[in-house]
């Protein structure tokens, strides 16, 4: 039975996906039991930040669940990435606990790798299925969704502490059996539906309940966390506490539940909404005809310079050779990677990601590089900004582009820009200036992820959109390779060494890193200004009176 449009399903599927991208959030729980392996197992720092390195390899490398999510249906990715989970982590916990002894680190780093690579599997399937099942919030679906995996970490944290009673051996146990139950509790939920209406008002409310309901969660776990390192909590309020975490985390399934009390039966319109399944072969956007800013693009009469434009990336196809897909219809991944708005996207993300990612992976040593010795609250400061920038540029890029048709780029743009004075502020070390600058980086680290996903979307369709993500995607881990493991690695090292100790203090710890990576984000803000110039013309052709709408489907 094909359900209505503006139904209870994608809502509760999105409700579902909370869960899920949660779950997908797993690999930040690495500094939680790093030191216990490292303890255990006898390794040394550089063995530990190249275990460091296979945690981010694992969690970013979605290649094959984005060529999977194309072929198979979402639960079937939930259940793979379930199993990945279980196999991951229970090698992890066998030879954190001693039962194999002398456990290879080479299969420790594989291990690892697997067990964060399930991430992968369940983001790619959350994400591919929501973003189809709401085409038209692409921005505000990315936004929350990345958002949740970004206070994913505040949520560990709060488990355990409250109820792992910071057992690193139980923590690692409870990712490779807890996990994997989530995930195949939600498997059914997680599935193509039919878009809500674009004439329903309620979905806007929908989503702003939704977004008011994880600032709300992000701001109790931060609170909580604080409090749990100021005061002595007993195990009953242990218990309370994280009682009124799980109701948070259940609150966007008030919607469904809402719609379910008080149904509500908006007028259809046909034109607008149309059954979105997992062997849909047509593009799922289309450009409406009737439009003036797509006619423009393609008018007899229009400026040599704006053909131009249009012409060198597909937006309307060249003369005398066969057509080929315009921005914002369904690329293949070999037509998408042959542009050079691909890799200009490419290039930005990796150098916005890959210079905070060097920041989040060494936040410890740089708070005690700069005297503070207790980071928790850095951590969960950077976490809590974090998640500010993925929702927020989610819900801000999704205003503007339908208001004005304001390419999403121009936000990593600004934020990139931000980072570099943030990188310098670090680099001067100056009083007061720690917490200001890992604020702002957190800020602008979680802008990038949110403004990538839908852009991407946006440019190359969604028909493939698993792989073209996912393939955006691997800049994390080489970013973390080339800036992490290999500069800021090196740099600290070299410093610590003429001070005669394996730590080091003092601002020469990481301040060549840090300018270093300032003038990475420099780079990357030029690029970011040259790829927003280049595919303003589509977004106006997209979104301008609009165009931008859902495309009928051979299942009608």
């Amino acid at each position: 039975m094909v359900p209505k449009e503006g139904s209870r399903p994608p809502w509760v599927g999105l409700s579902a996906a909370v869960w899920v991208q949660i779950a997908a959030g797993n690999a930040y729980n690495f500094p939680l039991y790093s030191s216990s392996l490292k303890s255990v197992l006898s390794l040394n720092q550089q063995q530990l930040t190249i275990l460091g390195v296979a945690n981010d390899v694992g969690e970013n490398v979605g290649l094959l669940p984005g060529i999977a999510c194309n072929f198979l249906p979402p639960w079937s990715l939930l259940l793979i990435g379930a199993l990945l989970c279980f196999l991951g982590y229970a090698s992890l916990f066998l030879a954190l606990t001693g039962t194999l002894s002398n456990f290879p680190y080479v299969l420790l780093c594989l291990a690892l790798c697997v067990a964060t690579n399930s991430n992968a599997w369940f983001g790619t399937a959350v994400l591919v299925t929501n973003m189809r099942n709401f085409p038209l919030s692409r921005g505000t679906i990315s936004g929350i969704l990345k958002g949740y995996i970004g206070i994913s970490a505040a949520v560990y944290t709060l488990i355990y502490t409250l109820l792992l009673k910071d057992s690193a051996s139980n923590l690692v146990l409870f990712l490779a059996l807890g996990l994997p139950i989530v995930c195949l509790l939600m498997m059914y939920f997680i599935r193509p539906c039919t878009p809500p209406s674009a004439q329903d008002s309620s979905v806007n409310l929908h989503f702003l309940f939704v977004q008011g309901a994880s600032v709300l969660l992000a701001t109790y776990l931060v609170t909580t966390t604080i409090l749990c390192n100021i005061f002595s909590i007993t195990a009953a309020l242990s218990y309370v506490l994280a009682a009124v975490m799980l109701l948070l985390l259940m609150t966007p399934l008030a919607i469904p539940l809402k719609m379910t009390l008080f149904p509500s039966n908006p007028k259809r319109n046909s034109d607008d909404v149309h059954l979105v399944t997992s062997t849909q072969t047509d593009p799922l956007l289309a450009l409406a005809p009737s439009s003036s800013a797509a006619a423009s693009l393609v008018d007899e009469d229009a400026s040599d310079i704006e053909t131009l434009l249009a012409e060198g990336e597909g937006a309307v196809p060249v003369r005398g050779r066969e057509r080929r897909p315009k921005r914002g219809e369904d690329f293949k991944f070999r037509e998408a990677i042959i542009k050079a708005d691909f890799w200009l996207l490419w290039f930005v993300y990796f150098f916005g990601v890959g210079s905070g990612v060097t920041v989040l992976n060494n936040l410890a040593q740089i708070g005690v590089a700069l005297g503070d010795n207790d980071t928790t609250i850095l951590l969960s400061l950077f976490s809590f900004c974090n998640f500010l920038g993925r929702l927020g540029a989610g819900a801000l890029s999704e205003h503007f582009v339908r208001s004005i048709a304001l390419p999403r780029t121009i936000w990593m743009t600004c934020t990139q820009i931000i980072m570099m004075i943030a990188f310098c502020l670090y680099a001067s070390a100056l009083d007061g200036t720690l917490y200001a600058a890992t604020a702002l980086l957190g800020l602008c680290y979680g802008v990038q992820y949110s403004i990538m996903v839908p852009t991407v979307s946006e440019l190359f369709g969604l028909k493939n959109f698993g792989i073209t993500s996912n393939f955006m995607m691997l800049g994390n881990p080489i970013g973390a390779i080339i800036f992490s493991a290999l500069l800021a690695g090196t740099v600290y090292d070299a410093e610590a060494a003429k001070q005669g100790s394996s730590t080091c203090y003092g601002a020469n710890c990481f301040r060549l890193t840090f300018l270093v990576l300032a003038a990475v984000v420099g780079l990357g803000t030029i690029l970011s200004i040259i790829l927003t110039l280049r595919i303003r013309p589509v977004y106006k052709m997209l979104y301008a009176a609009a165009s931008f709408r859902l495309s009928h489907t051979s299942n009608n």
